[in-house]
């Protein structure tokens, strides 16, 4: 289980926040508002960046339920912080396909190129970084993504990083999801992939398979 850092300041759930919950609340049956609780940790870690204890006591509150059930549930999934992050978390696929094409690399390069370690903050506020568990993305490693919005980058380089970097440093910060860093990778994987799905998988209605084929 992942530990939750401590913080002395008080937390306060303004009064635009409340509103958000209330509306995820209203979509559930009364007394299961228990229901409520993962939407309402995802607003409540957009509004304050991460989930403090001060900050998830307070929604237990909120619900009526007690601060354990919201902490097995915050340390269970790993999209919660349960310490400060920075504005743009790079989350680097670290499963073995994506080692096998140099994950490992580009963690170590962005590692050097923010000078902070995983899980830390550089000193601007603006980034931290992290390996994570498999994106769904094994033919387009090395991949990372870029919460809140998840925005998705493949077929990285150390020279893709650094731009990629260097933009959101600028501003330049690309939300669209699925965001392509070298597209003529992307393309030529995805004309094998159909290549392959017209030359060997038999078609989904099986009353179109020819005679051969069955």
């Amino acid at each position: 289980m992942l530990r939750v850092e401590e913080t002395q300041q008080a937390v306060e759930f303004s009064a635009a926040l409340i509103a958000k919950f209330d509306d995820v609340k209203s979509r559930y049956p009364q007394g299961k508002q228990k229901s409520a609780l993962l939407p309402i940790l995802h607003l409540t870690q957009a509004e304050f960046g991460w989930l403090s204890s001060a900050a998830m006591d307070k929604v237990a509150e909120y619900l009526g339920i007690l601060p354990i059930e919201v902490y097995e549930v915050a340390t269970f999934y790993t999209m919660y912080f349960l310490r400060p992050q920075g504005k743009y978390v790079l989350e680097v696929c670290r499963t073995g396909p994506c080692c096998l094409v140099g994950a490992e690399k580009i963690m170590d390069h962005i590692e050097q190129r923010l000078g902070v370690k995983e899980g830390e903050v550089t000193p601007d506020g603006l980034f931290s970084w992290r390996g994570v568990e498999c994106l769904a993305a094994c033919g387009f490693g090395p991949v990372l993504q870029i919460g809140p919005e998840y925005t998705f980058y493949e077929n990285l380089t150390p020279e893709s990083v650094d731009k990629l970097i260097a933009d959101l440093k600028s501003g330049r910060d690309n939300q669209q999801s699925f965001q392509r860093v070298n597209p003529v990778a992307t393309v030529d994987n995805k004309a094998s992939e159909q290549e392959y799905n017209n030359t060997i998988l038999p078609p989904t209605d099986p009353t179109q398979r020819s005679a051969e084929e069955i």
